[in-house]
């Protein structure tokens, strides 16, 4: 088993959710986040004084999956958060060692 964790741009947060559910995956959490990296921010106008906003709104999007779908989840998440412009990303990948669903206490896939 293994987590995906992508930071995607806002606005492709429906286009993420449903190529994953097209691809099997049953659930997503997403966490509202910002971030600062090659984007280098911009500057804004208020009140008429200029400032500079460093960190952008991102979105976490987390996905436990079976390993037999990772690969697909990973090309549905790039193909469909993918702007070709600085700022579109990152994708990364960890094992899950357990996962418990609370509600029955099922234990491994089963509890994806």
């Amino acid at each position: 088993m293994k987590l995906i964790t992508a930071i995607i741009k806002p606005f492709k947060l429906d286009e993420v959710r449903e190529a994953l559910s097209a691809v099997g995956v049953r659930g997503i959490t997403v966490t509202d986040v910002k971030g600062f990296g090659r984007q280098k921010g911009h500057a804004d106008l208020y009140r008429g004084a200029e400032y500079e906003v460093d960190f952008l709104p991102k979105l976490k999007l987390e996905a436990a999956v079976d390993e037999a779908l990772l690969d697909r989840a990973i090309e549905v998440i790039r193909t469909a958060a993918r702007t070709g412009k600085i700022g579109d990303g990152k994708i990364v990948v960890f094992d899950l060692h357990q996962v418990i669903r609370i509600r029955t206490g099922e234990t491994g896939k089963g509890a994806l």
